[in-house]
């Protein structure tokens, strides 16, 4: 099978010249007669443009064919490919990536493999997000996490801007959390993964992430787009990184955010991410704080777990999102919810709970549906904050909406 990358072109651009561009420029090039004992050679290496349409607002969107022969199977080799020089040669974005099944990395946990790890199998993952981000200590980093961890959480991690600071260096972060996990796992009976931030220069970063893991570290938070698609790779296929790596789309708005240029959200955070061997990626839902498209949201989701990677969809999420998430990703997501969790009314704990007590009321609407199918509780539809009784949910939903 071959690489096929879908560009588009905005109004103006001549979509056939330009896809015969890239199919020949950022293949074999152009040769003379001098390199006529080359041809054949040179077809095996050369990209072929499968087809162009054009699109009713007057775009249109070209297909080309690149040969596997011409790439190393990692991402920086196919980045550079499709998309290296020519990204500087005019309007064009990169829409949709079709890699053969084999490409790449694949995720050493995944779905199966964190739930494994965390014995849930049958409902959503709640995750928080330690809050507020700079200016803690060692020590506040595990208060906070005393705070939610007994109330079932299951995961936890550190705010992607946080590094190895001389104010909580991550490997004191890290111990001082470790015996509140292991204290939450005796009351629980399950564990809590915390993912550590792991951060550093190339020839460090490796090192960082062996170190952290020696040290206890049951799960890893790795800033992708700054760090590089290749200490991904790294991390991923290196059999002393034991544990899941929960990769984050810092930078992502700079390289998918124009409309003209670059890639979509949907080839960056799901397809590129799911053959980097990420265990799951963070990425904005279209219902949070951020400007998000419902359909990238679905190109990301399904790209991830077509491969087994957990789709973590995030920014301004709390209790009131539950109905809609669920509905969008049925049981197989993760739900990062940052001050949706921590600035509950109610303490940290109850924003916790808020989720918990929200799944359970989706649970119940479907149990009642299958019962009944005249059933007026449907799945999916927002809370009826009349019908939610006094607690942690009921408060959440008086301050942020159903």
């Amino acid at each position: 099978m071959k690489i096929e990358v879908d560009y588009r072109f905005p109004v103006g651009i001549d979509p056939e010249r330009q896809a015969k561009v890239i199919a020949l420029g950022q293949t074999v090039g152009t040769w003379d007669a001098s390199f006529a004992h080359r041809e054949a050679s040179f077809h095996k290496h050369q990209g072929e443009v499968a087809q162009v349409e054009r699109q009713d607002d007057g775009t249109a969107i070209a297909t080309v064919r690149f040969p596997t022969i011409n790439v190393e199977g990692d991402i920086a080799s196919l980045l550079t490919m499709i998309f290296g020089k020519y990204s500087m040669a005019g309007p064009a974005k990169v829409v949709d990536v079709r890699l053969p099944e084999d490409y790449g990395q694949r995720a050493k946990f995944g779905i199966s493999g964190v739930r494994s790890r965390l014995g849930v199998l049958d409902r959503p993952l709640v995750m928080a997000i330690f809050k507020p981000a700079l200016g803690l200590s060692a020590a506040d980093h595990a208060q906070i996490l005393g705070e939610v961890a007994g109330a079932g959480l299951d995961v936890i991690k550190d705010d992607e801007i946080l590094g190895n600071l001389e104010s909580a260096p991550t490997l004191e972060r890290l111990r001082a959390c470790l015996p509140v996990l292991d204290a939450a796992q005796q009351r629980t009976g399950k564990p809590l993964l915390y993912a550590v931030n792991v951060t550093g220069r190339a020839d460090q970063l490796l090192a960082q992430a062996k170190r952290l893991i020696e040290a206890g570290a049951n799960a890893l938070l790795l800033n992708v787009l700054t760090y590089g698609f290749s200490v991904l790779e790294a991390l991923a296929q290196d059999p002393e990184i034991t544990v899941p790596i929960f990769a984050h789309p810092a930078l992502a708005g700079a390289l998918c955010g124009a409309p003209d240029h670059g890639f979509s959200y949907g080839v960056l955070l799901g397809t590129l991410m799911a053959h980097a061997g990420a265990d799951a990626v963070l990425y904005p839902a279209h219902y949070g704080s951020l400007p998000f498209s419902a359909a990238e949201e679905r190109h990301i989701r399904d790209a991830l777990r077509d491969r087994n990677v957990f789709p973590v969809p995030s920014a301004g999420i709390h209790p009131g999102i539950v109905p809609k998430a669920i509905a969008d990703y049925g049981i197989d997501v993760i739900l990062n919810a940052g001050t949706g969790i921590m600035d509950h009314p109610d303490g940290a704990a109850a924003g916790v709970q808020a989720f918990f007590e929200a799944l359970n009321v989706e649970a119940q609407k479907a149990k009642a549906q299958n019962a009944n199918a005249q059933s007026q509780t449907q799945p999916g539809q927002p809370f009826d904050l009349d019908q939610i009784p006094p607690g942690p949910l009921r408060r959440a939903l008086e301050k942020w909406g159903t």
